[in-house]
């Protein structure tokens, strides 16, 4: 399918006024007001409701058309849903704004499919652009795939659209029957054949329109596992991930703009060649012109939405914290806390539910939080923003295995951000995220996620202050999407009994507000309320004098655990004390073979070229041919050998003397008295009740502390 762009400028266009950017991203300048040759791809992504901004977009595809571009402006998806200016039209009055931008082609995203297949194909209809993607219904593809857009200066630049297959479950299953999404190898088959057609039919170039990202969630069906699968492709537009990016992490020719228009993608190609002279952002906010008539068309939107939602029904006292990352889909958060209050409430205030309240709990997911709320008043809107989807409050009947299953599978990647965390009310949890996710072989039915086979991550503490019985029947009130199935929770759509009550959740929390708040969230909810302890390791206590420093060596990659446990109270070995400061060196080269140094060291050992190069640096010294790897070591010990580490590193070694006041300084060897004076001086060490104990042992987690102190902020040790 083919469309002529026509060039021919009107006077208002050659009126249009100059676009500015910054000194850095600015692709339009003075010295180069001639662009006749060109063709140019504007992009957006992720728009979420930006409404306001759309003008700024047309404005700058005319200011190119201006200076003799071909321009082409297409989406990657993602513009239905967000903000309520376009939420609460279902989408209608985003696809309004695009044509009056000059949109020409756009791609799905899976919150195009928010409000249902049926709605999709509803406004799809209104849309003057061409909406393309790789989605099939009932077998069979639903839209054009690809389009073909021929320029006026004769250039062919075919596009492919293609869709996340997370839609499956990161929309509401039962409002998508029958639409199915392509996954890896199909996807990347779909797609190389796709490119093969669009060359055969004489496009120039390529340009895959996707909608994938480039989340570690999304593997294998991110944007750079398609470049890297499939064959064809010139050049990706993404989105999904929100990410800003010019190029893929391995220099891949993928571009996206973050979200919520903070940029415009642009590709320049050259009509001659046929070939992209260059990829940039053009940062928004530096942009100065905007389109009267889509201007117009925004401020009229937004000022019937502010009129009907602006109303004040309630403040707040704090920040309602309703960020991504880290926020809702990472962590416990004041705003989750809120919201799954207001849940629990709606659904037990009438007493009608068919278990007893201590066996009642509440689970939000955190992707479907989407904004935060400032301190001061809050209005309809506002709780519109948080909530865009319209999900209705939803109650499911399981068993305490399904639930804890259930949350399991929510905590799968903790701390890495996803969107199917699990934000509670009425449980207490612990989730270790050092313990290994043990995923089934197969996904979930019809989903991207995969169940868990046994349970290591989390633990249900308690239920309403009442111990979890894996064998209870709880009531799990939460919102329709995830009682469908949606996102992680497949389990939840194993329910024998799932009664969908129809409130929409914004309502249940405004009720809730309203009524059981008095109109005020208060300082009750100045912090989250400790429902979920995020935990390393199982051995770790959340509130430990060394939690932080054990959180900060395993992010930092300079100690390991045991699977969930950390082992705090084991004492650090010689060889394990050399190779922490080999991986705090940046583990260096070494030349030889630890073996042919100290008998009792094998070569290929975790410690092997840790001690060959701290022996060789002169830091540790053996037993004659000997090392004793195994061997704890003492805090004096320790003293010296970090002494030793800052000499070689030239981290201001010399011995600072400062008056040792430890009450068993007699018992320090003289040999370490240096090492100790200087890690005491420098922060790294300290004793306990005055005493420095030189001939303890150094546990790991005093090892920890140690290290942390070495590279941060000096803290006690």
């Amino acid at each position: 399918m083919k469309k002529l762009l026509s060039l021919l400028l009107t006077l208002a266009m050659a009126c249009s006024l100059a676009v500015t950017a910054s000194a850095e991203e600015a692709v339009v300048t003075a010295a180069d007001p001639d662009l006749t040759g060109s063709t140019i791809i504007l992009h957006t992504n992720d728009v979420h409701g930006a409404v306001g901004l759309y003008a700024k977009v047309a404005a700058l595809k005319k200011d190119y058309q201006a200076k003799g571009a071909d321009v082409i402006l297409v989406d990657a998806g993602d513009y239905i849903q967000g903000e309520p200016y376009v939420s609460d039209s279902q989408g209608k009055t985003a696809i309004e704004l695009m044509n009056a931008a000059g949109y020409d082609v756009a791609t799905f995203g899976n919150h195009e499919f928010d409000y249902g297949y049926a709605n999709l194909q509803t406004i799809a209809k209104d849309a003057k652009f061409k909406m393309i993607g790789n989605i099939r219904y009932n077998g069979k593809l639903a839209f054009d795939a690809t389009y073909v857009v021929e320029t006026a200066g004769g250039l062919k630049i075919g596009f492919l659209g293609l869709t996340t297959p997370e839609t499956a479950t990161k929309a509401h299953p039962a409002k998508i029957k029958g639409v199915t999404f392509m996954a890896k190898n199909e996807l990347y088959s779909f797609a190389t054949q796709a490119a093969a057609d669009l060359k055969a039919d004489g496009s120039d170039l390529v340009i895959a329109l996707t909608h994938l990202g480039v989340d570690p969630e999304s593997e294998p069906n991110r944007s750079t596992d398609l470049y890297a699968n499939a064959k064809g492709i010139d050049f990706i537009i993404d989105g999904h991930s929100h990410s800003v990016m010019t190029e893929g992490e391995n220099k891949e020719p993928i571009q996206s703009t973050g979200t919520k228009l903070e940029n415009i993608g642009v590709i320049v190609i050259d009509n001659a060649t046929k070939k992209i002279e260059r990829n940039e952002l053009v940062k928004v906010a530096d942009l100065k012109d905007e389109d009267a008539d889509t201007k117009a068309l925004s401020d009229s939107i937004i000022a019937d939405v502010d009129a009907r939602l602006g109303a004040v029904f309630a403040k707040s006292e704090v920040d309602l914290d309703g960020s991504r990352d880290p926020g809702v889909r990472t962590k416990e958060t004041n705003l989750g806390d809120l919201i799954t209050d207001a849940l629990l409430w709606y659904a037990t205030k009438d007493g009608k539910l068919d278990v007893a309240n201590d066996h009642i709990v509440a689970v939000t997911n955190g992707g479907g939080i989407r904004a935060s709320i400032k301190a001061g008043d809050i209005t309809m809107k506002d709780i519109n923003t948080v909530l865009p989807f319209g999900n209705t409050v939803a109650v499911v009947y399981v068993t305490g295995e399904k639930l804890l299953e259930a949350l399991e599978a929510a905590n799968q990647s903790a701390p890495t951000a996803l969107g199917g965390f699990a934000q509670i009310a009425g449980m207490d949890i612990s989730v270790c995220t050092a313990a290994p996710y043990d995923k089934n072989a197969d996904t979930y039915p019809g989903s991207t996620y995969y169940g868990p086979k046994t349970i290591n991550r989390v633990t249900i503490n308690s239920i309403n202050g009442k111990p979890f019985r894996a064998k209870d029947t709880y009531a799990v009130v939460t919102n329709d999407f995830m009682a469908a199935g949606g996102d992680v929770y497949y389990a939840f759509a194993s329910s024998p009994k799932i009664v969908d009550t129809g409130t929409p959740m914004d309502e249940a929390v405004v009720d809730y507000i309203k009524t059981e708040l008095k109109g005020v969230v208060g300082k009750e909810y100045a912090e989250p309320q400790g429902r979920i302890n995020m935990a390393t390791y199982n051995d770790v206590p959340s509130n430990i004098w060394y939690t932080k420093a054990v959180d900060y060596v395993t992010e930092k990659k300079l100690m390991n655990g045991s699977g969930a446990s950390f082992k705090p109270t084991d004492n650090t070995s010689r060889a394990m004390l050399v190779t922490v400061l080999y991986r705090l060196a940046g583990s260096p080269e070494v030349e030889g073979k630890v073996s042919e140094v100290f008998t009792d060291c094998a070569d290929g050992s975790y410690y092997a070229n840790a001690v060959l190069w701290a022996s060789q640096k002169g830091i540790v010294n053996g037993y004659g041919d000997t090392f004793k790897p195994n061997n704890a070591v003492t805090r004096q010990e320790m003293a010296k050998i970090l002494y030793g580490y800052d000499k070689v590193m030239e981290k201001g070694g010399d011995v600072v003397t400062i008056e040792l006041t430890y009450t068993d300084l007699s018992t320090i060897a003289n040999w370490a008295l240096e090492g100790v004076n200087y890690c005491t001086a420098a922060g790294y060490m300290s004793g306990s009740n005055n005493q420095f104990n030189p001939k303890g042992n150094a546990v790991r987690a005093m090892t920890a502390q140690v290290l942390m102190n070495m590279t941060v902020e000096k803290e006690a040790a």
